[in-house]
């Protein structure tokens, strides 16, 4: 009998661009049957928390917390320089002008969040928000900042908004690490056969959006939906890396300073 995995992922374009030839069946899954569920970080991050899926995309924010029941694999994920979340204001600000402010951010549980906290600058109210909601919150002024990700990056400007912080270039000059923003975790109880047959299919699955994008684009549109081409493909660049084939051993010290950051403690073995 055909045992089926339960695995989610977000429809964001870096996810979708290494996962699409896998779903798609381009990528022989035998002996296992994958059934998806796309939703946004926040939901899946939520879902891992209660243990409804076998395979998914989190938060590494989250990774300290699920720990013990889910193992980290060393590929897919989304880590690399220059790619953190951004603080944005309706007008120009400093970190001072807004250390009591309320800000938006896309989830308690996300690494955004985490990077926003272990910055220690900023003490308002914080106000989630799911991420596509965000610039448009600080742009009617619901909201005196917010921390975006994803496209956000590259299409602030549009929206009026003013760059504050780049979390993520605070967090590489602070711990001389890549910024390690999603990871993928699979069940613990699924055991390590079955972990390194899926880090064996995602890498495969990798190589095989590289060499036949114009096969997966369809796929990678249909769920970004009214993303333009240009963004898409700047975010794809931005956020599938080096790391999203192997983590590697900055990837790993990045992953070690999340526990610290999040003041949990460090397990012996991480993955």
């Amino acid at each position: 009998m055909t045992q089926t995995l339960q695995l989610g992922i977000s429809p964001c374009p870096n996810d979708t661009y290494i996962f699409a030839p896998l779903l798609q069946g381009r990528i022989d899954h035998r002996p296992y049957r994958l059934e998806a569920r796309l939703a946004d970080v926040q939901e899946l991050n939520s879902a891992v928390c209660a243990g409804a899926l076998d395979v998914a995309k989190i938060s590494m924010a989250v990774y300290p917390k699920i720990h013990g029941s889910y193992r980290l694999l060393s590929c897919g994920g989304a880590l690399g320089r220059g790619c953190g979340p951004l603080l944005v204001a309706h007008g120009p600000s400093s970190v001072q002008d807004l250390g009591s402010a309320k800000i938006a951010v896309p989830g308690m549980l996300t690494t955004a969040c985490m990077l926003l906290r272990a910055h220690g600058g900023f003490q308002g109210e914080l106000q989630v928000m799911r991420y596509d909601r965000i610039m448009s919150a600080v742009a009617r002024g619901e909201v005196q900042a917010g921390v975006i990700i994803h496209e956000g990056r590259f299409t602030y400007p549009q929206h009026g908004l003013h760059l504050v912080l780049d979390l993520g270039a605070w967090w590489e000059q602070a711990t001389g690490l890549p910024i390690p923003l999603g990871g993928i975790v699979a069940r613990r109880s699924l055991g390590t056969d079955v972990a390194a047959w899926m880090e064996e299919k995602i890498r495969a699955s990798l190589d095989y959006a590289r060499e036949h994008e114009a096969e997966i684009w369809p796929y990678i549109q249909a769920h970004a939906q009214e993303m333009e081409e240009r963004i898409i493909r700047e975010h794809i660049q931005t956020f599938v890396t080096d790391f999203s084939r192997d983590m590697g051993q900055d990837g790993w010290a990045a992953v070690r300073a999340v526990f610290a950051k999040t003041g949990q403690n460090l397990p012996q073995e991480l993955g």
